[in-house]
């Protein structure tokens, strides 16, 4: 790891300034719930049902894991620069089909690939750690999480507006613009930051069994996957009890959905302030249980009272606090177990946090149906939540286990 000079903006042969891998990071963020106000009318434009519509999450997000695994020895292999750049110039493309496509299958073919976008951020990180030691590394982290925290709370209103004043598509050719113009600041900008050739991809997997069979590896990834799960729930049903439960036109409810998002933004920062004192494993036991305690209220409002949209979408901001404790903390965690092989841990785990969260997200929007309301979406929701918490107590007893 080095330390590098100050970067020069629009200059390639020196380091990426920190605007644009902020850029890359919210261009990935956007792909994800941009378009999701406008699932309802997608869902009549295609003729299909509402279940086939939202695999454009599920799909999204399982592609996204299982990238996860090979950007980072492909980008070893190959440099952090050629890979972003094919990774936006696919997704360009890609975004263009999605608003061409006239069948279902051809419009989830192209949302696939969409998801190759996701190098902008695993690899932006990657190039940071390139760059700066570890303290400056910690910053720099910090403000492209930042920028992960305020793309999902306006990306949807944005979508919303979109839909109401265009259709679905212009969604996506704003999509395609937006990928064509932070491609060309990222062609100008981003010099090599990785100086170094790592193993091939035989080696990199090789270690892999050694992470496999750590009992506190899996407790912090499940506990990773389980706390993300519920916001992967959401963006699977939230949708359709948006359009069908409450009646909430695409532009209204993009507003709406962007509550976990809020949350989010607040549990981030009480993580980067506190963490450090109140230790990593503490802090997810309380994010989880502030998952489990705010959905689990949510529910009991949905069966006994009268919720409405302020009250369920309000909810949701527990949702947003609670993984904004869980998500950086686990992550941390399971880095820690075997730090020699931290690569590798963060490839496996986040993988099975996108593909865990993909499936949840599939089996929200399948759940949901005509006279469903919103108790299938909440009760898989706070399942979810306290599988999270009951990872990280499976943690905290196993190292007590092996320390007492």
């Amino acid at each position: 790891m080095t330390t590098a000079s100050r970067p020069v903006y629009l200059n390639r042969n020196s380091h990426p300034h920190i605007s644009t891998l902020i850029a890359l990071a919210a261009v990935s963020s956007l792909a994800l719930n941009m378009f999701l106000p406008s699932l309802p009318n997608m869902t009549t434009f295609f003729q299909t049902d509402y279940g086939v519509m939202q695999l454009s999450v599920g799909l999204f997000l399982m592609m996204n894991g299982l990238l996860q695994i090979v950007v980072g020895p492909l980008s070893d292999r190959f440099g952090r620069r050629p890979v972003i750049l094919g990774g936006v110039i696919i997704f360009a493309i890609a975004s263009v089909g999605c608003a061409l496509a006239r069948s279902i299958e051809v419009f989830l073919a192209f949302r696939m690939l969409q998801s190759v976008i996701s190098v902008g951020l695993v690899l932006g990180r990657a190039a940071i750690r390139d760059m700066v030691g570890q303290l400056q590394a910690a910053s720099m982290i910090g403000y492209v999480t930042m920028a992960m925290s305020v793309i999902p709370m306006i990306a949807p209103a944005i979508g919303g507006e979109l839909d109401t004043a265009f259709n679905w598509q212009a969604t996506f050719w704003v999509m395609a613009g937006l990928a064509t113009i932070v491609g060309i600041i990222t062609w100008f900008d981003f010099g090599e930051t990785s100086t170094t050739q790592s193993a091939s991809f035989a080696a990199q997997f090789k270690q892999y069994p050694e992470l496999f069979t750590s009992r506190r590896f899996w407790g912090y990834t499940f506990a990773m996957m389980f706390g993300a799960g519920t916001f992967f729930a959401f963006l699977g049903g939230g949708p359709f009890v948006g359009s069908e439960v409450f009646g909430l036109t695409p532009d209204v409810f993009g507003y709406y959905f962007g509550a976990p998002a809020v949350g989010y933004f607040v549990g981030n920062y009480i993580s980067g302030r506190f963490s450090e004192r109140v230790g990593v494993n503490t802090m997810i036991l309380i994010g989880a249980a502030v998952m489990a305690t705010g959905l689990s209220a949510s529910l009991i409002l949905f069966v006994t009272g009268t919720p409405t949209p302020l009250s369920f979408f309000g909810f949701m901001c527990f949702v947003g606090l609670g993984n904004g404790m869980v998500l950086p903390n686990a992550m941390a965690g399971l880095l820690s177990v075997k730090p020699h092989l931290a690569g590798s841990a963060s490839g496996v785990a986040g993988a099975f946090m996108t593909v865990g969260g993909a499936a949840l997200s599939a089996l929200a929007g399948a759940l949901l149906g005509p006279g469903t309301g919103a108790f299938p979406l909440l009760a898989l929701m706070v399942a979810s939540a306290i599988l999270s918490l009951l990872m990280i107590v499976y943690v905290i007893r196993r190292e007590a286990q092996v320390t007492g």
